[in-house]
């Protein structure tokens, strides 16, 4: 390991890219979901795994993740993570069927998850308490960039190369932040003698894939006794993972005497809503921007930007102003800003709607993203006890991986329910206007691409094929405006636990120095 002079910015630069392809691999997926379709001949249920697997694997271990940097040092730690990352990028486009790829995507979460938990660990270590905020900054630049970055990419990439290349581009990336992490960042021991709550990690991880599993694939399996069964075991193992929680006096995975602290659990909750909304939207926004309004995946990327763009934007503005009017005000604000801006995509979901006029709809959930992302940690971690603030760090960002799993479960289950009947009852309208002997070769025609939308329906002979594409059209358009009402109800939840969140006055500085902050109301 280096013992060069530490350069606190070259070293955060390093850090910085490798953080910028674990977020960028969180949403340049999304573009390319309607290609992997095609290209992989795979269920619309199978597709959602790739994208299930990735969040849940990310989010369960990294509570524990969190803790080997602390023993192990987190310049190691973040090595590994980056390895593995790299090579699970390589197999994920290598693969050649659904099954594989969704063994290399879970590989590839956990390299996520053993590497992010210490990018922050270094910010605090590298930086005086002066200098921490121009670095948290920097932080959330990259943040904002790879958002940007994600859809754009991904589209390029899935057009002209194939969906294969939204993996193939992490190795460069990859190998670059393996030499540059290797050469800039130091080989910092914490050396903290934690105590791994080994039994908490299997409870927790194993109750929230039996949940995912269940719900994920209840309409595959027709809701029958043994989809209920998996989803029961996986609220009973979750329910022992609590009371362990409550029992273990060594060091708990997830000490619940912080969500004593009103600000922390309401903003946990309302940060959970806001992973479900971020990850469960796109999934029908996607599909029906391509295999509906028919946009290439550039275009899709490139018509998503601007929210993206203002997402980033605001970010630091938000901030600022969280200091003066109090971060509560804008959170609950920008909650009911997104559900708004999803609400209005979905009403606005048809076969006949121009791309742009979805514009405005889509920078209004970018302002709410932008009014909710930065005030949000501030106010839920900002009365936190000191000594449990590390922790609180960690379980509340895996809230939003954990509401983030949930929701693609959630929204791909919802939207193969209604793509399923959306698509039979159009067919059957559809049909009404055909000479009977045609009416059920058509139906069943256009029923049978409910399982793959993107690949199109396939008419037999004699069959009007404009009108079956123009029936699916009809069909996915309902879906995606109704799967997107789902979200949607989970940002108003979120809003509504938000608002039990304290009124914070600002701290005002003064010329003599600073006035102690008066006690939230």
């Amino acid at each position: 390991m280096t013992t060069s002079p530490v350069r606190p910015w070259a070293a955060l630069s390093a850090l910085c890219l490798g953080f910028f392809m674990i977020l960028l691999d969180t949403t340049i997926v999304s573009v390319a979901i309607p290609a992997m379709l095609r290209g992989l001949g795979a269920s619309l249920n199978a597709v959602v795994w790739v994208v299930s697997v990735y969040l849940l694997t990310y989010a369960v271990p990294m509570l524990f993740t969190s803790r080997l940097g602390d023993r192990f040092g987190p310049k190691r730690v973040f090595l590994a993570g980056l390895i593995v990352f790299t090579l699970a990028s390589l197999w994920c486009g290598l693969a050649g069927d659904v099954q594989t790829l969704i063994a290399a995507r879970a590989v590839q979460g956990l390299g996520a998850a053993l590497l992010t938990p210490q990018t922050l660990a270094f910010v605090s270590h590298l930086f005086a308490p002066a200098g921490r905020g121009p670095a948290m900054g920097v932080w959330a630049a990259v943040a904002g960039l790879a958002t940007i970055a994600g859809p754009l990419l991904g589209g390029v990439l899935v057009q002209h190369l194939g969906w294969e290349w939204i993996f193939f581009v992490n190795v460069p990336l990859g190998l670059a932040t393996l030499v540059l992490t290797w050469w800039l960042v130091p080989d910092w021991q914490p050396k903290h003698a934690h105590s791994f709550d080994v039994a908490g990690v299997l409870l927790s991880g194993a109750g929230l894939f039996l949940l995912v599993f269940g719900v994920q694939n209840g309409q595959q399996r027709g809701w029958g006794a043994g989809v209920f069964g998996t989803l029961g075991l996986g609220v009973v193992l979750l329910g022992a993972f609590v009371l362990w929680q409550r029992a273990n006096r060594r060091e708990p995975l997830v000490p619940l005497r912080i969500f004593g602290d009103r600000d922390f659990s309401a903003g946990t909750l309302a940060w959970a809503a806001v992973g479900f909304a971020m990850t469960g939207m796109f999934l029908p926004l996607v599909i029906y921007l391509q295999s509906v309004l028919e946009l290439t995946p550039s275009a899709t990327g490139l018509l998503t930007t601007p929210m993206s763009v203002l997402t980033a934007a605001l970010g630091p503005v938000a901030g600022r102003a969280a200091a003066k009017v109090g971060g509560k005000r804008l959170v609950v604000t920008g909650l009911l800003a997104l559900a708004a801006g999803v609400g209005v995509l979905a009403l606005q979901a048809a076969p006949a709607t121009e791309p742009w006029t979805l514009l405005p709809a889509l920078l209004l959930c970018g302002l709410g993203f932008g009014l909710v992302l930065a005030p949000m940690s501030t106010v839920a971690l900002g009365s936190v006890e000191p000594r449990l603030a590390g922790t609180a760090s960690g379980v509340f960002n895996t809230a939003r991986q954990v509401g983030g799993v949930l929701g693609s479960a959630a929204v791909g289950v919802l939207l193969q329910a209604r793509i399923s009947a959306s698509i039979t009852g159009a067919a059957g309208a559809a049909a009404a206007t055909l000479p009977e002997q045609f009416r059920v070769p058509f139906i069943e025609s256009v029923t049978a691409s409910a399982g793959a939308p993107a690949a199109g329906p396939v008419p037999g002979p004699g069959l009007p094929g404009e009108l079956a594409v123009r029936t699916i059209h009809i069909g996915l358009s309902e879906a995606a405006g109704e799967t997107l009402l789902l979200p949607l109800a989970v940002l108003l939840l979120g809003a509504l636990a938000a608002t039990a969140m304290r009124r914070t006055v600002p701290v005002v500085e003064e010329t003599a120095g600073k006035t102690p902050p008066r006690r939230p109301r």
